[in-house]
């Protein structure tokens, strides 16, 4: 049996509230560029999946993140106000980040039910095989937008993932 997911502290929550989405969304599409630019068989792998519009519900967050992948976009959107999609991704933050980085399996986060898919199921399974080829690394894209911060940034990355417990780097890299 492994460990329970950690939970986003409560603290983080509130403060995330009063967070205008414009920046957040404007930082999400960077980093959502970036990362499609990177690793372009991502698109590829999801094939007629990838013009979906996907709904990211981290349950443990004040907002909504749209992705859509053809266009290489993700915004963010309050809770009372959900877009449109395809298929909606539910749970908590930690095990969006712990699939995303190898540290967790999306079919054992589905089955625990850790993670809540509704819509087109085969269209989630695409995306979570492109992200598990891919093999993403949150803090090295987040440092590879941050230019001259990116030091800094990596450490500040590392130190908030050993005080949450949240995994925000691809775990085979960890040192």
């Amino acid at each position: 049996m492994t460990a329970p997911l950690p939970r986003l502290p409560h603290a983080l929550r509130l403060a995330a509230l009063p967070l205008p989405l414009r920046p957040l969304s404007l930082l999400l599409g960077a980093l959502t560029r970036r990362m499609a630019q990177a690793h372009p068989e991502m698109t590829r792998r999801m094939g007629d999946h990838a013009d979906r519009h996907f709904l990211i519900d981290p349950v443990d967050l004040p907002w909504l993140l749209l992705l859509h992948p053809q266009g290489q976009t993700m915004t963010a959107h309050r809770r009372s106000r959900p877009p449109a999609c395809d298929a909606r991704i539910a749970g908590p933050l930690s095990a969006f980040l712990a699939m995303m980085h190898g540290a967790e399996d999306g079919d054992a986060l589905f089955f625990s039910r850790d993670l809540a898919v509704e819509g087109d199921t085969a269209a989630v399974l695409a995306l979570r095989n492109a992200i598990d080829d891919a093999e993403l690394d949150l803090a090295g894209e987040l440092a590879a937008l941050s230019g001259p911060l990116a030091g800094p940034l990596r450490q500040a990355l590392l130190r908030a993932e050993r005080a949450s417990g949240l995994t925000l780097h691809r775990q085979d890299d960890f040192a």
